[in-house]
Protein backbone atom coordinates (compact mmCIF):
# COMPACT_ATOMS: atom_id res chain seq x y z
CA UNK A 1 0.00 0.00 0.00
CA UNK A 2 1.38 3.37 -1.00
CA UNK A 3 1.43 6.60 0.94
CA UNK A 4 2.74 10.01 -0.10
CA UNK A 5 6.55 10.23 0.15
CA UNK A 6 8.10 12.05 3.08
CA UNK A 7 8.45 15.78 2.60
CA UNK A 8 12.22 15.71 2.82
CA UNK A 9 15.12 13.82 4.31
CA UNK A 10 16.29 15.12 7.63
CA UNK A 11 19.74 16.73 7.75
CA UNK A 12 21.08 13.97 9.99
CA UNK A 13 20.15 11.31 7.46
CA UNK A 14 21.96 13.26 4.77
CA UNK A 15 25.17 13.37 6.81
CA UNK A 16 28.08 10.98 6.62
CA UNK A 17 27.64 7.93 8.88
CA UNK A 18 30.59 9.02 10.98
CA UNK A 19 28.83 12.31 11.79
CA UNK A 20 25.32 10.99 12.40
CA UNK A 21 25.84 10.14 16.07
CA UNK A 22 27.17 13.57 17.00
CA UNK A 23 24.43 15.32 15.00
CA UNK A 24 21.82 13.12 16.64
CA UNK A 25 23.14 14.00 20.10
CA UNK A 26 23.03 17.68 19.20
CA UNK A 27 19.39 17.37 18.08
CA UNK A 28 18.35 15.42 21.17
CA UNK A 29 20.16 17.84 23.50
CA UNK A 30 20.35 15.46 26.49
CA UNK A 31 21.85 18.26 28.58
CA UNK A 32 18.35 19.77 28.59
CA UNK A 33 16.63 16.61 29.82
CA UNK A 34 15.29 16.78 33.38
CA UNK A 35 17.40 13.72 34.24
CA UNK A 36 21.08 13.65 33.20
CA UNK A 37 22.20 10.66 31.16
CA UNK A 38 24.71 9.81 33.88
CA UNK A 39 21.79 9.03 36.20
CA UNK A 40 20.73 6.06 34.08
CA UNK A 41 22.39 2.67 34.57
CA UNK A 42 25.45 1.82 32.52
CA UNK A 43 24.47 0.25 29.21
CA UNK A 44 21.25 2.27 28.86
CA UNK A 45 20.11 3.29 25.40
CA UNK A 46 17.53 5.65 23.92
CA UNK A 47 15.21 3.93 21.44
CA UNK A 48 12.00 4.41 19.53
CA UNK A 49 10.20 7.56 18.49
CA UNK A 50 12.61 10.15 19.87
CA UNK A 51 15.53 8.68 17.93
CA UNK A 52 13.42 8.29 14.79
CA UNK A 53 11.99 11.81 14.93
CA UNK A 54 15.38 13.38 15.64
CA UNK A 55 16.82 11.62 12.61
CA UNK A 56 13.93 12.96 10.52
CA UNK A 57 14.33 16.50 11.85
CA UNK A 58 10.84 16.56 13.41
CA UNK A 59 11.66 16.31 17.11
CA UNK A 60 9.37 18.17 19.51
CA UNK A 61 10.84 20.44 22.23
CA UNK A 62 9.93 17.92 24.98
CA UNK A 63 9.83 14.54 23.24
CA UNK A 64 8.71 11.39 25.00
CA UNK A 65 11.85 9.41 25.81
CA UNK A 66 11.99 5.61 25.72
CA UNK A 67 15.01 4.02 27.36
CA UNK A 68 16.25 0.46 27.52
CA UNK A 69 18.17 -0.42 30.69
CA UNK A 70 20.03 -3.70 31.28
CA UNK A 71 17.89 -4.56 34.31
CA UNK A 72 15.83 -3.13 37.16
CA UNK A 73 13.79 -0.61 35.16
CA UNK A 74 11.06 -0.30 37.79
CA UNK A 75 13.57 0.09 40.65
CA UNK A 76 15.54 2.67 38.67
CA UNK A 77 12.41 4.67 37.87
CA UNK A 78 11.39 4.78 41.53
CA UNK A 79 14.83 5.97 42.55
CA UNK A 80 14.90 8.66 39.87
CA UNK A 81 11.44 9.86 40.94
CA UNK A 82 12.73 10.36 44.48
CA UNK A 83 15.90 12.12 43.40
CA UNK A 84 14.40 14.44 40.75
CA UNK A 85 10.98 15.02 42.24
CA UNK A 86 8.94 13.18 39.62
CA UNK A 87 6.22 10.55 39.69
CA UNK A 88 6.70 6.86 38.98
CA UNK A 89 3.94 5.04 37.08
CA UNK A 90 4.14 1.24 36.81
CA UNK A 91 3.36 0.26 33.21
CA UNK A 92 4.00 -3.49 33.34
CA UNK A 93 5.46 -4.95 36.50
CA UNK A 94 5.91 -8.43 35.01
CA UNK A 95 7.92 -7.07 32.07
CA UNK A 96 9.73 -4.52 34.28
CA UNK A 97 8.42 -1.36 32.59
CA UNK A 98 7.74 1.98 34.27
CA UNK A 99 7.22 5.65 33.46
CA UNK A 100 8.87 8.69 35.02
CA UNK A 101 6.90 11.93 34.76
CA UNK A 102 9.05 14.89 35.73
CA UNK A 103 9.05 18.61 34.86
CA UNK A 104 6.62 18.10 31.99
CA UNK A 105 8.65 15.27 30.45
CA UNK A 106 7.69 11.61 30.08
CA UNK A 107 10.50 9.07 30.29
CA UNK A 108 9.67 5.36 29.89
CA UNK A 109 12.15 2.77 31.11
CA UNK A 110 12.04 -0.90 30.14
CA UNK A 111 14.27 -3.85 30.90
CA UNK A 112 16.36 -5.05 27.97
CA UNK A 113 14.95 -8.16 26.32
CA UNK A 114 17.58 -10.61 25.14
CA UNK A 115 21.28 -10.86 25.79
CA UNK A 116 22.23 -7.48 24.34
CA UNK A 117 20.83 -4.29 22.83
CA UNK A 118 20.89 -5.68 19.29
CA UNK A 119 18.76 -8.64 20.37
CA UNK A 120 16.28 -6.28 22.02
CA UNK A 121 15.97 -4.18 18.86
CA UNK A 122 15.30 -7.31 16.80
CA UNK A 123 12.09 -7.75 18.83
CA UNK A 124 10.66 -4.33 17.92
CA UNK A 125 7.74 -3.62 15.60
CA UNK A 126 9.16 -1.72 12.62
CA UNK A 127 12.70 -1.10 11.45
CA UNK A 128 12.45 2.68 11.82
CA UNK A 129 11.60 2.13 15.50
CA UNK A 130 14.48 -0.32 15.99
CA UNK A 131 17.26 2.27 16.00
CA UNK A 132 18.98 3.01 19.31
CA UNK A 133 21.43 5.54 20.65
CA UNK A 134 23.68 4.10 23.32
CA UNK A 135 24.18 6.58 26.14
CA UNK A 136 27.27 6.88 28.27
CA UNK A 137 30.80 8.10 27.71
CA UNK A 138 30.97 6.80 24.11
CA UNK A 139 27.55 7.20 22.48
CA UNK A 140 26.92 4.89 19.53
CA UNK A 141 24.11 4.61 16.96
CA UNK A 142 22.88 1.02 16.74
CA UNK A 143 20.81 -0.10 13.73
CA UNK A 144 20.73 -3.90 13.36
CA UNK A 145 17.61 -4.10 11.14
CA UNK A 146 18.17 -1.40 8.51
CA UNK A 147 16.01 1.32 10.02
CA UNK A 148 18.23 4.14 8.74
CA UNK A 149 17.83 2.93 5.15
CA UNK A 150 14.05 2.77 5.60
CA UNK A 151 13.99 6.33 6.97
CA UNK A 152 15.86 7.56 3.89
CA UNK A 153 13.51 5.63 1.59
CA UNK A 154 10.33 6.62 3.41
CA UNK A 155 9.45 2.97 4.03
CA UNK A 156 7.70 1.24 6.92
CA UNK A 157 8.91 -2.35 7.17
CA UNK A 158 8.07 -4.82 9.92
CA UNK A 159 11.06 -6.30 11.71
CA UNK A 160 9.35 -9.68 11.67
CA UNK A 161 5.93 -11.30 11.45
CA UNK A 162 6.15 -12.75 14.95
CA UNK A 163 6.85 -9.30 16.38
CA UNK A 164 3.50 -8.06 15.07
CA UNK A 165 1.64 -11.07 16.44
CA UNK A 166 3.34 -10.68 19.81
CA UNK A 167 1.53 -7.35 20.29
CA UNK A 168 -1.33 -7.05 17.76
CA UNK A 169 -1.69 -3.32 18.42
CA UNK A 170 1.43 -3.01 16.26
CA UNK A 171 -0.73 -3.83 13.23
CA UNK A 172 -2.76 -0.65 13.71
CA UNK A 173 0.28 1.32 14.87
CA UNK A 174 1.96 0.66 11.52
CA UNK A 175 -0.83 2.35 9.59
CA UNK A 176 -0.87 5.22 12.09
CA UNK A 177 2.89 5.81 11.87
CA UNK A 178 2.79 5.70 8.07
CA UNK A 179 -0.03 8.27 8.15
CA UNK A 180 1.92 10.57 10.46
CA UNK A 181 5.19 10.38 8.55
CA UNK A 182 3.84 10.08 5.01
CA UNK A 183 5.67 6.76 4.59
CA UNK A 184 4.89 3.83 2.29
CA UNK A 185 4.05 0.51 3.92
CA UNK A 186 6.51 -2.00 2.46
CA UNK A 187 5.16 -4.62 0.08
CA UNK A 188 6.51 -7.31 2.40
CA UNK A 189 4.68 -5.82 5.39
CA UNK A 190 1.23 -5.05 3.99
CA UNK A 191 0.20 -8.74 3.64
CA UNK A 192 1.09 -9.25 7.30
CA UNK A 193 -1.31 -6.50 8.37
CA UNK A 194 -4.05 -8.12 6.30
CA UNK A 195 -3.30 -11.68 7.39
CA UNK A 196 -3.41 -10.91 11.10
CA UNK A 197 -6.00 -8.14 11.18
CA UNK A 198 -8.37 -10.30 13.24
CA UNK A 199 -5.84 -10.32 16.07
CA UNK A 200 -6.27 -6.62 16.81
CA UNK A 201 -9.27 -7.40 19.03
CA UNK A 202 -6.79 -8.99 21.46
CA UNK A 203 -5.38 -5.56 22.28
CA UNK A 204 -6.83 -3.45 25.08
CA UNK A 205 -9.63 -1.17 23.86
CA UNK A 206 -7.99 1.88 25.43
CA UNK A 207 -4.80 1.29 23.44
CA UNK A 208 -6.72 0.95 20.17
CA UNK A 209 -8.58 4.16 20.96
CA UNK A 210 -5.32 6.02 21.57
CA UNK A 211 -3.92 4.90 18.21
CA UNK A 212 -7.09 5.87 16.34
CA UNK A 213 -7.18 9.29 18.01
CA UNK A 214 -3.69 9.97 16.65
CA UNK A 215 -4.48 8.44 13.27
CA UNK A 216 -7.52 10.60 12.45
CA UNK A 217 -5.44 13.72 13.15
CA UNK A 218 -2.46 12.63 11.02
CA UNK A 219 -1.56 14.33 7.72
CA UNK A 220 -2.07 11.05 5.84
CA UNK A 221 -5.28 10.09 7.64
CA UNK A 222 -7.41 9.80 4.52
CA UNK A 223 -5.11 7.24 2.89
CA UNK A 224 -4.92 5.46 6.23
CA UNK A 225 -8.71 5.18 6.32
CA UNK A 226 -8.64 3.46 2.95
CA UNK A 227 -6.01 1.09 4.30
CA UNK A 228 -8.09 0.35 7.39
CA UNK A 229 -10.97 -0.49 5.11
CA UNK A 230 -9.06 -2.86 2.84
CA UNK A 231 -7.21 -4.55 5.71
CA UNK A 232 -10.41 -4.94 7.81
CA UNK A 233 -8.39 -4.16 10.93
CA UNK A 234 -11.36 -2.38 12.47
CA UNK A 235 -13.97 -4.90 11.36
CA UNK A 236 -15.28 -5.66 14.90
CA UNK A 237 -16.02 -1.97 15.52
CA UNK A 238 -16.43 -0.62 12.01
CA UNK A 239 -19.20 0.69 9.83
CA UNK A 240 -17.03 0.36 6.69
CA UNK A 241 -17.81 -1.95 3.78
CA UNK A 242 -14.67 -3.81 2.82
CA UNK A 243 -16.02 -4.50 -0.68
CA UNK A 244 -16.53 -0.80 -1.50
CA UNK A 245 -14.58 0.43 -4.53
CA UNK A 246 -13.09 3.40 -2.68
CA UNK A 247 -12.52 4.13 0.94
CA UNK A 248 -14.23 6.84 2.96
CA UNK A 249 -11.11 8.94 3.19
CA UNK A 250 -10.26 9.09 -0.49
CA UNK A 251 -12.04 12.40 -1.14
CA UNK A 252 -12.12 14.15 2.23
CA UNK A 253 -9.10 16.38 1.72
CA UNK A 254 -10.42 17.47 -1.67
CA UNK A 255 -13.93 17.99 -0.32
CA UNK A 256 -12.62 20.14 2.53
CA UNK A 257 -10.62 22.50 0.30
CA UNK A 258 -12.94 25.41 1.09
CA UNK A 259 -12.29 25.09 4.81
CA UNK A 260 -9.49 26.93 6.55
CA UNK A 261 -6.69 24.95 8.20
CA UNK A 262 -8.27 25.54 11.59
CA UNK A 263 -11.68 24.43 10.33
CA UNK A 264 -10.20 21.26 8.83
CA UNK A 265 -8.47 20.48 12.11
CA UNK A 266 -11.85 20.79 13.82
CA UNK A 267 -13.94 18.94 11.26
CA UNK A 268 -11.93 16.13 9.72
CA UNK A 269 -10.90 14.08 12.78
CA UNK A 270 -14.51 14.01 13.99
CA UNK A 271 -15.81 13.13 10.53
CA UNK A 272 -13.21 10.37 10.13
CA UNK A 273 -14.12 8.78 13.46
CA UNK A 274 -17.80 8.95 12.54
CA UNK A 275 -17.11 7.23 9.23
CA UNK A 276 -14.74 4.63 10.69
CA UNK A 277 -16.60 3.44 13.78
CA UNK A 278 -20.16 2.52 14.62
CA UNK A 279 -21.85 3.82 17.75
CA UNK A 280 -21.25 0.47 19.44
CA UNK A 281 -17.66 0.49 18.22
CA UNK A 282 -17.02 3.86 19.84
CA UNK A 283 -18.43 2.54 23.10
CA UNK A 284 -16.45 -0.70 22.96
CA UNK A 285 -13.22 1.21 22.37
CA UNK A 286 -13.86 3.38 25.44
CA UNK A 287 -14.21 6.73 23.72
CA UNK A 288 -15.50 9.46 26.01
CA UNK A 289 -19.21 10.08 26.37
CA UNK A 290 -18.74 13.51 24.82
CA UNK A 291 -16.97 12.08 21.77
CA UNK A 292 -19.62 9.37 21.34
CA UNK A 293 -22.32 12.03 21.61
CA UNK A 294 -20.63 14.29 19.02
CA UNK A 295 -20.18 11.40 16.58
CA UNK A 296 -23.76 10.24 17.11
CA UNK A 297 -25.23 13.66 16.40
CA UNK A 298 -23.08 14.14 13.31
CA UNK A 299 -23.95 10.66 12.07
CA UNK A 300 -27.66 11.36 12.48
CA UNK A 301 -27.51 14.48 10.33
CA UNK A 302 -25.18 12.87 7.80
CA UNK A 303 -27.87 10.29 7.17
CA UNK A 304 -29.74 12.99 5.20
CA UNK A 305 -29.45 12.34 1.48
CA UNK A 306 -27.85 15.64 0.45
CA UNK A 307 -27.57 19.30 1.23
CA UNK A 308 -30.83 20.12 -0.52
CA UNK A 309 -32.79 18.24 2.11
CA UNK A 310 -31.53 20.55 4.85
CA UNK A 311 -32.92 23.64 3.11
CA UNK A 312 -36.38 22.09 3.07
CA UNK A 313 -36.42 21.19 6.75
CA UNK A 314 -39.15 22.78 8.88
CA UNK A 315 -37.86 25.78 10.89
CA UNK A 316 -37.85 23.81 14.15
CA UNK A 317 -35.74 21.04 12.62
CA UNK A 318 -33.36 23.50 10.98
CA UNK A 319 -32.83 25.17 14.35
CA UNK A 320 -32.25 21.78 15.96
CA UNK A 321 -29.62 20.98 13.33
CA UNK A 322 -27.59 24.08 14.13
CA UNK A 323 -28.17 23.77 17.89
CA UNK A 324 -27.03 20.14 18.06
CA UNK A 325 -23.95 20.46 15.86
CA UNK A 326 -22.96 23.92 17.13
CA UNK A 327 -19.16 24.06 16.78
CA UNK A 328 -19.07 20.78 14.81
CA UNK A 329 -20.99 22.07 11.79
CA UNK A 330 -17.88 22.14 9.49
CA UNK A 331 -17.80 18.33 9.73
CA UNK A 332 -21.23 18.27 8.10
CA UNK A 333 -20.42 21.05 5.65
CA UNK A 334 -17.58 18.98 4.17
CA UNK A 335 -20.16 16.49 2.88
CA UNK A 336 -22.37 19.09 1.18
CA UNK A 337 -22.23 20.19 -2.48
CA UNK A 338 -19.63 22.87 -3.18
CA UNK A 339 -22.16 25.66 -3.71
CA UNK A 340 -23.88 24.83 -0.44
CA UNK A 341 -20.49 24.62 1.30
CA UNK A 342 -19.64 28.19 0.34
CA UNK A 343 -22.99 29.52 1.49
CA UNK A 344 -22.98 27.64 4.79
CA UNK A 345 -19.35 28.43 5.56
CA UNK A 346 -19.97 32.14 5.03
CA UNK A 347 -22.86 32.04 7.45
CA UNK A 348 -21.12 29.77 9.99
CA UNK A 349 -18.10 32.09 10.06
CA UNK A 350 -20.39 34.96 11.05
CA UNK A 351 -20.94 34.75 14.84
CA UNK A 352 -23.90 37.13 14.50
CA UNK A 353 -25.84 34.77 12.23
CA UNK A 354 -28.68 33.77 14.53
CA UNK A 355 -29.60 30.60 12.64
CA UNK A 356 -26.08 29.17 12.39
CA UNK A 357 -25.31 30.22 15.98
CA UNK A 358 -28.74 29.99 17.61
CA UNK A 359 -29.33 31.45 21.05
CA UNK A 360 -32.18 33.15 22.83
CA UNK A 361 -31.97 36.98 22.87
CA UNK A 362 -32.98 36.85 26.54
CA UNK A 363 -31.33 34.62 29.12
CA UNK A 364 -33.12 32.52 31.68
CA UNK A 365 -32.49 34.88 34.59
CA UNK A 366 -34.02 37.82 32.72
CA UNK A 367 -37.09 35.81 31.79
CA UNK A 368 -37.55 34.60 35.37
CA UNK A 369 -37.36 38.16 36.69
CA UNK A 370 -39.47 39.90 34.05
CA UNK A 371 -42.14 37.25 33.62
CA UNK A 372 -42.18 35.66 37.05
CA UNK A 373 -41.54 32.24 35.57
CA UNK A 374 -39.85 29.49 37.54
CA UNK A 375 -36.97 27.32 36.29
CA UNK A 376 -38.16 24.15 34.63
CA UNK A 377 -39.35 22.61 31.35
CA UNK A 378 -41.61 25.57 30.53
CA UNK A 379 -38.66 27.99 30.74
CA UNK A 380 -36.60 25.70 28.52
CA UNK A 381 -39.32 25.59 25.88
CA UNK A 382 -39.62 29.38 26.01
CA UNK A 383 -35.87 29.81 25.48
CA UNK A 384 -36.03 27.49 22.45
CA UNK A 385 -39.03 29.42 21.08
CA UNK A 386 -37.20 32.73 21.37
CA UNK A 387 -34.09 31.26 19.74
CA UNK A 388 -36.29 30.05 16.86
CA UNK A 389 -37.95 33.43 16.42
CA UNK A 390 -34.59 35.19 16.42
CA UNK A 391 -33.03 32.65 14.04
CA UNK A 392 -35.61 33.48 11.38
CA UNK A 393 -35.47 37.24 11.87
CA UNK A 394 -38.71 37.78 13.72
CA UNK A 395 -37.23 39.62 16.71
CA UNK A 396 -35.89 43.11 16.09
CA UNK A 397 -35.02 44.03 19.68
CA UNK A 398 -35.03 42.75 23.25
CA UNK A 399 -38.25 44.73 23.82
CA UNK A 400 -39.92 42.80 21.00
CA UNK A 401 -38.42 39.57 22.36
CA UNK A 402 -39.93 40.21 25.80
CA UNK A 403 -43.35 40.96 24.27
CA UNK A 404 -43.08 37.77 22.23
CA UNK A 405 -42.24 35.81 25.36
CA UNK A 406 -45.32 37.20 27.17
CA UNK A 407 -47.57 36.35 24.23
CA UNK A 408 -46.15 32.82 24.04
CA UNK A 409 -46.75 32.26 27.76
CA UNK A 410 -50.32 33.46 27.40
CA UNK A 411 -50.84 31.04 24.52
CA UNK A 412 -49.48 28.22 26.65
CA UNK A 413 -51.83 29.14 29.47
CA UNK A 414 -54.80 29.36 27.10
CA UNK A 415 -53.90 26.01 25.62
CA UNK A 416 -53.89 24.48 29.09
CA UNK A 417 -57.22 26.14 29.89
CA UNK A 418 -58.76 24.89 26.65
CA UNK A 419 -57.62 21.33 27.19
CA UNK A 420 -60.51 18.99 28.16
CA UNK A 421 -60.48 17.98 31.80
CA UNK A 422 -59.66 14.37 32.44
CA UNK A 423 -62.65 12.26 33.36
CA UNK A 424 -62.62 10.11 36.49
CA UNK A 425 -62.05 6.46 35.78
CA UNK A 426 -64.68 3.89 36.63
CA UNK A 427 -62.89 0.64 37.21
Amino acid sequence: MHMPPPAAEGPILEAEPTLQTSLLLKALAPEQWPVPTTAFPAGSALVGGAVRDALLGRLSPTPDLDLIVPDGALHTTRQLAKIYGGACVVLDEARDMARLVVQGWTIDLARQEGQNLEADLQRRDYRINAIALELGSSPRLVDPTGGLADLKAGLLTAVGEHNLIDDPLRLLRGIRIAAELGFTIATSTWPLLQRHSHRLSQAAPERIQAELTKLVEAPGADQAMDQLQSSQLLQPWSRLNAEAESGPGSQLEQQSSLLSAEERQLALPLLRLTQLLSDDGLKQLRFSRRQIHRCGQLRRWLSQDDGQSFASLPPEERLRLHSELAADLPALIVQLPAATQRQWLERWRNPDDHLFHPRSPLDGNTLQTELNIAPGPLLGRLLRHLALEQAFGRLSSQKVALATARAWLQEQGQASADAPASRPRCD
